[in-house]
């Protein structure tokens, strides 16, 4: 048995091993314990990161809804998860779900649209300008 595989049997390390197959001589980084520890570190504070920053083109809807005994009306404007941009029948469910926990019912969704839409509609809102 030649060198390399006495030293993968020890190690788990076949690195050296696959990297002279068909001639090619690559060099991989040996991690060890030391090295996985701190690639476990990096990749949790990059899903933290990716994860605690907001989203960069941010998904609203503007809507009209209903309430009943006695009736009122409502505009508003509401944040939506990114997932329920492009697709209208999505958002118009996330849009109900939140309103039915408050007792509205929603009548039409409006539009969708990024953050560049939001101060031209927070007038018109008012007090339901991301209520829910």
């Amino acid at each position: 048995m030649h060198q390399a595989s006495v030293d993968s049997q020890k190690t788990g390390n076949n690195a050296r091993l696959l990297s002279h197959i068909n001639g090619f001589d690559i060099e991989y980084p040996v991690c060890g314990p030391h090295g996985l520890h701190m690639m476990k570190h990096i990749l949790l504070a990059l899903a933290f990161t990716a994860y605690a920053l907001p989203s960069q083109a941010g998904c609203y809807a503007d809507y009209k809804a209903k309430r009943d005994n006695p009736l009122k009306l409502h505009y508003g404007v509401i944040e939506l998860p990114d997932a329920a941009c492009s697709n209208r029948q999505v958002a118009a469910r996330q849009v109900q779900q939140r309103l039915e926990n408050q007792g509205w019912l929603l009548l039409k969704i409006q539009s969708i649209f990024d953050e560049t839409g939001l101060t031209e509609r927070k007038e018109s809102a008012g007090e339901y300008f991301l209520r829910f």
